[in-house]
């Protein structure tokens, strides 16, 4: 949209806008009451001055203009200029911290100030420089989260260079289809990822340097000249920049910061171009709402490949958070919590869902009066919270407290993204950890956040307002029977538009106009709907929806989430097809739970293999899904008619997860192929009829 157009759109509305305390609301009149919400968290603008609908939702923080920079600090158009910016005004702040090995053991955190990152990040960027890697080029970054991570995505920043993750995970075969679609210059990996680029070197013929992070000059093979390659450690490459320091040649707000592929869930990855405009934009519109502080410790153990956790780090340099970084090991990361006793934690559904169900089960099992004393705290403190009152500070001391240890003890804010998270453990998390538990809606594409809940937002069970760098419209489905009219809830495909969306895919303009439109509007495949307030909530999704047999439409995330809250499930991948009448499903369990079960029903078994196999164990797990079921309000065709329980968890190591935790449906299929041909031929022999 022109600047002219975009004015006389301004002054179009600018009549029905009134200031209202700390930001602009919409008068309550006869033209414009029915767009207000009584919240005020939304305002909603025609697309097209003449002609369009009013269905364009804004932040009621920033109705009139799209956000782009940061308002106490708008000559940050940079991550250059945020890092320079942290390092100016939190230069002796402790900023990277990692838990130090003695004797073996791992101890306590040590860290590395602003200041010193500052250096590091000079002299990395001076290293490439020293070695031939001109401006513009692509970095690649192999290994997983350590400081080391970021500081050579603060030279890439400093040096105009572009970050590309190479995420540990995707395997070989797409990191080289990574390396070579990029065109990348150099790679910083570790001494376990070294071998495997080695094995292909001669396939990846762009790669003129390979940096080993946390390798030995000594261990560090020296390539024949023929390659063209050189590999060094990263002390060497620290010392070589440190000897030839060279000026900061700072990139410019539309030059392309990083580009993140996303592995997706079928074919090839697709590189998704970020700008600094669109990671500034992104975060100085989160800013509004979420604020962190130089006393704030973040615990970062979500892949730094995603955007996610990216952003995350943004907003923590911007206000000058200090970062700590897990051991590497999912499954010591509560002893990382101990030690580091974070106050900001990130996660994704998948996790807060296995704390939810592992306390609610602990409750269960500490006996009659340890069960009524949680219950009656718990109740208590959910009235206060849904009162706007404060709830009494003894039921911490007798109850909360010590549920807060398991995190350390000091978390005061609660992030989740990636998929929708239950609004009973979202409300479980505020009444037990008493902090912000704030929910995100977001995706590559527009370089994190959509949405996100404000800050004096209680409803839970959505996905909070338009970022206020963005705005949101819905788009009919018709085939799914979801319309932007519909009554009381408008309904469609979510649509983004504004600083936040990325420039496009990488070398890839056909898949780039596939999913954004003429006007700009990126197409999100994900359907939401409007709740009072100006509030999104995801319902559906448009991509992975197919039919049963008798023409119903299934959208198996949803159910999957639903099914996330029974106690025997780790993890659920729901399936069906056109051919069949009814669902099944693969069931993850949690073997802690199955085991309890087991032993209070008596049940003997040599393996836990052989306890999964168990019909009575299907049958228990079974009726536990069809009870969450119920209490969901599925449809009945929504109903997994059958159950496989398997011992082997969803990763993205056996190929069943994304990177963002999400089920790779069409490698699940294929993976549990046997498990789901049993079923069905279960359910044809037991009724022959068609299921319904």
């Amino acid at each position: 949209m022109d600047s002219s157009k975009a004015q006389r759109r301004l002054n179009a509305i600018h009549g029905h806008l009134v200031s209202a305390g700390s930001h602009s609301e919409l008068r309550v009149n006869p033209t414009a009451g029915e767009f207000a919400s009584e919240q005020g968290y939304s305002v909603v603008l025609p697309e097209k001055l003449r002609t369009g609908k009013w269905n364009v939702y804004r932040s009621a923080h920033s109705p009139l203009k799209l956000m782009s920079r940061f308002p106490d600090h708008p000559d940050i158009g940079t991550l250059h200029d945020n890092f320079v910016h942290a390092v100016d005004t939190f230069r002796d702040y402790k900023y990277l911290g990692t838990r130090i090995r003695v004797d073996g053991t791992v101890g306590e955190y040590k860290w590395i100030t602003y200041g010193e990152a500052g250096t590091a990040r000079a002299t990395i960027g001076s290293g490439l420089i020293y070695h031939g890697i001109p401006k513009g080029s692509c970095v690649g970054i192999y290994f997983i989260n350590r400081p080391e991570w970021l500081i050579v995505d603060h030279s890439c920043s400093a040096y105009s260079l572009v970050s590309v993750p190479l995420y540990d995970t995707l395997g070989p075969d797409a990191v080289k289809y990574i390396v070579n679609h990029a065109d990348v210059k150099a790679i910083f990996c570790v001494p376990q990822t070294l071998s495997s680029l080695l094995s292909f070197l001669s396939e990846i013929p762009s790669v003129q340097l390979v940096v080993v992070v946390g390798g030995m000059d000594n261990e560090v093979p020296s390539l024949p000249p023929s390659t063209g390659v050189q590999v060094v450690t990263y002390s060497k490459l620290l010392s070589q920049g440190h000897s030839n320091l060279q000026p900061f040649c700072p990139p410019k707000p539309d030059d392309v910061a990083t580009i993140c592929y996303t592995s997706g869930t079928t074919g090839t990855p697709k590189g998704v171009v970020l700008t600094h405009e669109n990671l500034i934009a992104s975060i100085a519109g989160c800013c509004i709402s979420t604020k962190f502080n130089p006393s704030d410790i973040y615990i970062s153990y979500l892949p730094l490949a995603h955007i996610y956790e990216r952003s995350n780090q943004i907003i923590s340099v911007y206000f000058g958070a200090a970062v700590g970084f897990y051991q590497g090991d999912n499954m010591k990361l509560m002893d990382d919590m101990a030690a580091l006793r974070p106050t900001i934690f990130c996660s994704v559904p998948r996790l807060y869902n296995r704390i939810y169900a592992g306390i609610l089960n602990a409750v269960k099992t500490s006996g009659p009066l340890k069960e009524r004393l949680f219950n009656a705290a718990y109740n208590s403190k959910k009235q206060a919270i849904m009162n706007g009152k404060s709830p009494s500070p003894m039921w911490d001391r007798l109850v909360f407290n010590k549920i807060k240890a398991k995190l350390g003890g000091r978390v005061r804010f609660m992030g989740s993204g990636a998929s929708p998270l239950s609004p009973d453990v979202m409300d479980f998390l505020k009444i037990c950890f008493g902090g912000r538990v704030v929910e995100g809606y977001g995706m590559t594409e527009t370089s994190c956040v959509i949405s996100c809940i404000d800050e004096s937002d209680n409803l839970s069970g959505h996905v909070g307002s338009p970022n206020p760098a963005c705005e949101i419209k819905l788009v009919d489905v018709p085939e799914m029977n979801y319309m932007s009219d519909d009554h009381p809830y408008p309904r469609g495909e979510i649509c983004v538009r504004g600083p936040i969306v990325f420039r496009g895919y990488y070398k890839d303009e056909v898949q780039t106009r596939e999913v954004v439109d003429e006007d700009g509007w990126l197409h999100t495949g994900d359907i939401g709907l409007w709740l009072p307030g100006g509030r999104l909530k995801i319902i559906d999704r448009k991509k992975n929806i197919f039919k049963l047999a008798q023409g119903e439409y299934i959208a198996p995330e949803k159910i999957e989430n639903v099914y996330a809250k029974c106690k025997f499930i780790a993890q659920c991948f729901i399936y069906g097809d056109s051919l069949n009448s009814s669902l099944v499903a693969i069931v993850s369990v949690d073997p802690d739970v199955l085991k309890a079960w087991a032993a209070s029903e008596g049940i003997k078994y040599k393996d836990f293999g052989q306890l999964c196999n168990d019909p009575r164990a299907r049958a228990a797990v079974q009726a536990e899904m069809d009870a969450v079921g119920r209490e969901a309000q599925l449809r009945g065709f929504e109903f997994a008619k059958a159950v496989t329980l398997v011992l082997e968890p969803f990763t993205m190591e056996n190929g069943l997860l994304t990177p963002t935790f999400k089920i790779k449906r069409p490698q699940a299929r294929e993976y549990f192929a046997k498990a789901i041909s049993n079923m069905y031929a279960e359910l044809a022999t037991s009724d022959p009829s068609p299921q319904k």
